[in-house]
């Protein structure tokens, strides 16, 4: 893959849409690497002299960025399509889909079947080639269909036009080798491929120079960092120290002008003691780590392919809490996978209530065409999976609300993000524990740390007053 080669479209296609005050408009499901994967996107589409739109009726192309671990993100997509065939129609809009959902071929094939309009589809292998297949569209009228099953290179280099101006992500590597019996992404994205450590922290230097405060590092399981390099012996260049994801945190932490570093997803059976070291040691690293459960059944746990008990879960969240002061966990949970039995369901409170998670993010277990989930016979009935769902969250809620508790009296360090979405009177920002705090402030505090002593709590916020 040349790109090169993609940077000669790019000035190609930027020179046929010069004075044309072209828009675009892009549609993101899915995961933060699909944000990523979005701003990419638009940074190639504003260097070809497309300007952002919220509004399809006056947009000159249309792209849908597509996630597929949720069964519902299907009809969501198809929905969407049978709602702007008509702009294809009346003013020749360029109607594009791409992202994880572009790599499954039954979705492919019912594209092909049924919504012929479609000019664009790419994966998540090749959208360094969007340039070219839009020039193809634009010139040659050619409707272009731009898949790689095999897994894609790391490409680097292309423009990124970023969502924030105080927080952004960072990805460190593509793809996963786990393989959850559960779990569609290791089909759709590929294997784990690192990218090159000198990148990545000369993308962070760029965005700390440019005032960025909080970055977040994303992959689909960020502390086996060049793990699979090491293991093939496959060639790569340390820089600045950097050889694993716990030397990746260190030289990160350096960086002058960061704030706050996140990451996420890490796999508990990939926590190794020197990244547990390198949060404890890095001041920047915040102290709630994502530490995904799935369930607390070790017979379930092994049905899915997690390779890691209950016991040795627990054990790790102990050892973790002990290790690094103040830590906080968050974890996935999904509720009714094939053969769950209401005592493997109570081993799964049992580890909230063990734990006690600062943050849970739940789910119906959601049958994937592809997975070896799919095709097992003891599915969950629907009814039994929500009634599981409805006592989960109740637990997790009432350990939120005490949890709050905790935070009233306290003075927090909170990263002003901006307005709240709910009240333009009111500023909002987060703990270093990933709370969302809302206070009345002045809007120049907008991009910093500020103490905030917090006077009230709420089930999804913290009040704070200055």
């Amino acid at each position: 893959m040349n790109i090169e080669n993609q940077k000669e479209y790019l000035d190609k296609v930027k020179t046929l849409n010069t004075g044309k005050n072209l828009k675009y408009a892009i549609f993101t499901m899915g995961c933060q690497l699909n944000e990523n994967d979005s701003e990419k996107i638009s940074g190639m589409l504003e260097f070809m002299q497309y300007t952002k739109t919220n509004n399809m009726e006056d947009a000159d192309i249309i792209i849908y960025n597509t996630c597929c671990v949720r069964e519902n993100a299907e009809d969501k997509l198809f929905g969407k399509l049978g709602e702007v065939k008509k702009f294809r129609e009346q003013k020749g809009t360029i109607i594009a889909i791409c992202g994880c959902m572009m790599q499954e071929k039954h979705i492919i094939e019912k594209i092909k079947k049924s919504y012929n309009f479609v000019d664009i589809i790419f994966g998540t292998h090749t959208i360094h080639k969007l340039p070219e297949d839009l020039y193809e569209v634009i010139c040659n009228k050619n409707r272009i269909m731009d898949i790689l099953d095999i897994d894609g290179e790391v490409i680097e280099g292309l423009p990124i036009k970023r969502n924030d101006t105080i927080k952004a992500s960072v990805t460190i590597m593509n793809g996963c080798n786990n393989f959850c019996s559960f779990c569609i992404v290791p089909y759709v994205r590929g294997r784990e491929r690192s990218r090159a450590p000198k990148d990545i922290i000369e993308e962070v230097k760029c965005l700390a120079k440019n005032g960025y405060k909080e970055i977040t590092l994303l992959g689909q399981n960020v502390n086996s960092y060049l793990r699979v390099e090491k293991e093939k012996n496959i060639p790569f260049e340390e820089y600045e120290g950097v050889n694993s994801f716990a030397t990746l945190l260190r030289a990160i932490n350096k960086i002058e002008g960061l704030e706050r570093i996140r990451f996420v997803s890490p796999h508990p059976k990939d926590f190794t003691d020197d990244v547990i070291e390198a949060i404890k040691d890095c001041d920047k690293v915040c102290k709630l780590i994502h530490l995904p459960l799935q369930s607390g059944s070790s017979s379930i746990l092994k049905i899915m392919n997690r390779k890691y008990t209950k016991d040795q879960y627990i054990k790790l969240a102990e050892k973790m809490k002990m290790t690094i002061p103040n830590l906080t966990l968050s974890t996935d949970i999904i509720v009714g996978f094939p053969g769950e039995t209401d005592e493997d369901f109570e081993e799964t409170l049992d580890v909230v209530k063990k734990v006690g998670f600062e943050q849970v993010y739940m789910f119906i277990y959601s049958r994937r065409v592809g997975t070896p989930g799919d095709k097992m016979e003891n599915q969950i009935p629907e009814n039994i999976k929500h009634t599981r769902f409805d006592k989960l969250k109740a637990l997790v809620e009432h350990q939120i609300d005490e949890n709050n508790k905790k935070y009233v009296g306290t003075v927090q360090k909170v990263l002003v993000e901006g307005k709240s979405k709910n009240n333009d009177n009111m500023l909002t920002g987060r703990t270093d524990s990933n709370k969302v705090v809302n206070f009345e402030g002045n809007e120049n505090l907008i991009g910093n740390l500020v103490e905030i002593p917090i006077i009230s709590e709420h089930m999804w916020y913290l009040k704070g007053e200055i």
